[in-house]
């Protein structure tokens, strides 16, 4: 062990008792998945089953919501403040940070949709647009790479929120997945004393939160804080909140903003043209119930499977993917960029980064140009943290000053821009002979430029696949019954009466959700159901590896801690400059077990993968 490393691991155990989240449901392990890598090596469609069989808990606390008739008193605080002239504000941090874009983007879409298929007047229409607003930790520029250390602080949150401005007669929803995230916490509090109301949402049982969490006990005791507690158990994999607890969050919130724009269409159009707000939730679950039956029927199990198999060999044989999709670009966006922090896979690339990893996948919308490709993303200009050195070094500790400055320097506009996911970015992603091309298209017409995109991978020698959301009152498109096709996954969706296409939305992400992390288990990636190659980039997640690691290796958690900085110590410098660099955990595991150095161990844990070490690519 290094003295720095020491250093580093003293400095987190004098504070570990505030991230010690083992204890929290969403941290345990759930029996449904418990031999989940066991299973996908012999069956990946029954190890799909799997994840979606979890997936019925969020069903379950779904129908729960709508029996509780939880969503009118919510829905008539948004309508009020909307009524009022105030804003819709949503805040999160890495999946709920996304979550939190998406719902912004839903609802701006929305409003410039119905402005130009005369649903509305454009004016009326552009001025609820305006009125959404979200922050994640980071900033915009956290969609697409997680942001080191960023959620750790509250004061980060609080300066997010206040930057855009949130104040009196505004709504504030703190979304956070388990419930503990300083920087969501921070930003309840800042739009708290503001004079918004807020509220609070997350995803495990008050009484543990109280008992174990200050911070969380500080909010869920505030009793001007509202709160939407959402827990539906376990996740799939062992504390990888991007799955279920991000997916209920979706469908209640989703269901809340419907509910409001019915509301809202109703007073303005009159008549009888929308279905009433008051139905929103039950056609919602009905939808829902729909939609989560049709993912687990064996003829859609059998494509996605043949789809989740592709990636592999793709990756194995040290290729990548390309996703290509528009409408539901956000959508594709989320599950990709959160496969890094979630098993060690290489991050996005800047067009100009020749040093970095290539990364395993990207995301390429069909709009000429990368700023145009944000626009229509986000659905506005993107909002990225600029802020100065000395505001920086003002709200974190002296001895994290350096660092955090360093990271905040490389988080804004310009640099999100070096990410060139316009079709200006093909030059420098050029897919060929084993690469693949993923579509992810919703049946809309404008998704039909995807299909281009496609066409060109496959003459450049790539395979090329599809994932086509349509209703099932619409034939497929006659391009995605080409043989061309390496496989088709043709999600045939009921007929909806949701104008914010809910059930469609919480649909995607729960199949993208399954095909990357079923992916990552027939890699190898995943114990049982634990996601041993985490990377440990903020303080939740270091107790996290700190925890696998102790539990693999018999170390009390002090010695399990100084080894998970130690070996954190030896990968860093690949993990900042974006290089491929093994898993903290499984180097960790190994250097214990054998009484080897990280060289030696990371020599070993390849050996033992079947695959080479990883090279610059």
């Amino acid at each position: 062990m290094s003295q720095e490393s020491d250093r580093r691991a003293a400095e987190f155990l004098a504070i570990a008792d505030q991230f010690k989240l083992g204890v929290l449901l969403t941290e345990s392990s759930h029996p449904v998945t418990a031999d989940l890598s066991d299973v996908a090596r012999v069956s990946t469609e029954d190890a799909l089953a799997l994840l979606f069989k979890v997936d019925e808990d969020v069903l379950q606390r779904y129908r729960r919501w709508v029996e509780e008739d939880s969503t009118q008193d919510v829905a008539e605080c948004v309508l009020e403040v909307l009524r009022g002239g105030g804003r819709i504000f949503f805040t999160g941090c890495g999946s709920t940070g996304r979550l939190s874009i998406l719902l912004e983007s839903i609802w701006r879409r929305f409003w410039s949709s119905a402005a130009i298929q005369g649903k509305i007047e454009a004016d009326l229409a552009n001025n609820y647009a305006e009125r959404a607003f979200s922050a994640m930790a980071g900033g915009d520029f956290a969609l697409i790479k997680a942001v080191e250390g960023f959620e750790d602080f509250a004061a980060f949150g609080r300066r997010q929120i206040a930057d855009l401005g949130i104040g009196q007669g505004d709504v504030l929803f703190a979304i956070t997945e388990g419930g503990e995230t300083s920087w969501v916490i921070g930003t309840a509090w800042e739009g708290l004393e503001r004079g918004a109301t807020v509220y609070f949402v997350y995803n495990n049982p008050d009484e543990l939160l109280v008992e174990h969490v200050q911070r969380s006990r500080e909010v869920i005791l505030e009793p001007r804080i509202r709160k939407l507690n959402l827990t539906t158990g376990p996740m799939a994999i062992t504390g990888s909140t991007r799955m279920q607890a991000t997916t209920i969050q979706l469908c209640v919130l989703l269901t809340v903003l419907e509910y409001a724009v019915r509301a809202l269409l109703e007073s303005h159009m009159g008549g009888s043209r929308f279905r009433m707000a008051e139905t929103a939730p039950q056609d919602f679950l009905s939808e829902l119930e729909a939609v989560m039956a049709l993912l687990k029927r064996p003829d859609m199990l059998t494509p996605l499977a043949r789809l989740v198999e592709l990636e592999e060999r793709v990756y194995r044989g040290g290729h990548r993917t390309t996703y290509f999709a528009r409408e539901l670009g956000v959508d594709v966006l989320t599950d990709t960029t959160e496969r890094s922090p979630t098993f060690c896979t290489p991050p996005f690339r800047r067009y100009d980064d020749t040093t970095a990893a290539e990364s395993w996948t990207f995301l390429t919308v069909p709009e000429p140009a990368t700023d145009s490709a944000w626009r229509l993303l986000l659905m506005r200009q993107p909002r990225c943290v600029e802020w100065p050195e000395d505001l920086v070094r003002s709200m974190v500790p002296p001895e994290k000053a350096d660092r955090t400055v360093e990271t905040v320097k490389k988080i804004g506009v310009r640099d999100l821009m070096r990410f060139r996911i316009g079709m200006d970015g093909l030059p420098y992603r050029v897919l060929g002979a084993g690469d693949a091309g993923i579509g992810i298209v919703w049946h809309s017409g404008p998704d039909s430029q995807v299909f281009d995109l496609l066409t060109r991978a496959r003459s450049l020698g790539a395979a090329a696949a599809l994932v086509l959301m349509h209703p099932e009152t619409e034939a497929p498109p006659s391009k995605a019954l080409s043989d061309d096709f390496a496989v088709v996954v043709n999600v045939s969706l009921p007929p909806s009466h949701l104008l914010l296409t809910g059930a469609m939305r919480a649909g995607i992400k729960m199949l993208m959700n399954a095909l990357s992390t079923c992916t990552m288990v027939r890699l190898g990636r995943v114990m049982g159901n634990y996601m041993v190659w985490v990377v440990p980039s903020n303080l939740k997640l270091i107790d996290r590896a700190t925890r696998y690691v102790s539990r693999l290796t018999g170390l009390g958690y002090e010695d399990a801690c100084r080894l998970v900085f130690d070996s954190l110590e030896y990968v860093s410098p690949r993990m900042l400059t974006d290089k491929a660099y093994p898993p903290v955990v499984g180097l960790s595991v190994i250097r214990a077990r054998d009484q080897v150095g990280p060289e030696e161990a990371e020599r070993r844990l390849y050996q033992q993968l079947g695959s080479a070490p990883p090279s610059g690519r």
